[in-house]
């Protein structure tokens, strides 16, 4: 039996789809999210009028499916929560310190969420060096394989939820400068921001198989990250429009800071429940 023929994707030096053609005339094809989300290849043999998919063991479907659903629940409730603590400032119905708590333990969903993604990646079935199965290693809770894309995506989200703790935190501090204000908790935050959206243009980049965006109406995946990059979006928004004037001491704008987050943060809920369907 000959060698597969072998054609390789992806965005830059990031492979992200691999297609085998073997030369009895079958053809897999290994699509990494595809593969670490749902837990399957693509095959197509002679005579097939559509493609079938040959999924992964029942042990690592099973894995992936709560992997996934710790990811998607806290998701939902950190975006609720975000949601929930911008309408309390917005509206003022408590205090700075309440919206400060309710953003607090919201941030601590995000980086569950942040984290349980990247175990995704790490303990997702690998494909086989000749196509045709996915393979499923040993449980690992760390990793570090920064020539994946998905891998890099989702590293680059929990850092941007972790520093996201550090504004969150910051933002008990009482009596700060407005320098101090920008120091302390708007930096940190607009790190954050665009960590997300770093994070979020690679997903893009693994979804589309290249470096631009595309548009995959048909695609889960494709509104999963189409909708968190949007809530990404609205993020940086808010933060640059809670820069804290140095002459006054004032807010650049609080109601788009507000209204920013509260609709950024029903994106990432949004994106959340999508997720939950994202499985094998």
């Amino acid at each position: 039996m000959g060698q597969p023929e072998q054609r390789i994707e992806g965005a830059g030096p990031f492979t992200t789809r691999r297609t085998w053609k073997h030369p009895e005339g079958e053809t897999v094809v290994w699509d990494s999210r595809l593969a670490r989300r749902r837990g399957t290849l693509s095959l197509h043999r002679p005579g097939d009028t559509v493609d079938r998919p040959s999924a992964a063991g029942p042990e690592a479907l099973r894995r992936l499916r709560r992997v996934n659903a710790v990811a998607s629940v806290a998701f939902v409730i950190g975006g609720a929560l975000f949601a929930l603590g911008a309408a309390v400032s917005q509206f003022g119905a408590g205090d700075p310190l309440q919206s400060a708590w309710i953003y607090f333990a919201g941030g601590l969903f995000f980086n569950t969420g942040g984290y349980a993604s990247l175990l995704q990646v790490l303990n997702g079935p690998r494909h086989a060096p000749g196509g045709g199965f996915l393979a499923t290693a040993d449980w690992k809770w760390w990793g570090y394989e920064p020539m994946r894309l998905d891998w890099l995506s989702t590293f680059v989200l929990f850092v941007g939820t972790l520093v996201f703790g550090v504004n969150l935190l910051d933002s008990f501090l009482q009596g700060l400068t407005a320098q101090q204000t920008n120091r302390l908790v708007w930096t940190p935050d607009t790190i954050g921001c665009l960590l997300f959206l770093v994070s979020g243009h690679l997903a893009i980049a693994e979804i589309c198989h290249r470096a631009r965006p595309c548009f995959r109406s048909r695609s889960l995946g494709w509104w999963v990250v189409a909708v968190n990059q949007f809530g990404s979006v609205l993020f940086m928004v808010s933060a640059l429009a809670a820069f804290t004037r140095p002459a006054t001491g004032s807010l650049v704008n609080v109601g788009i800071a507000n209204w920013a987050t509260l609709t950024g943060a029903l994106c990432f809920s949004v994106g959340g429940v999508l997720q939950l369907y994202e499985r094998p």
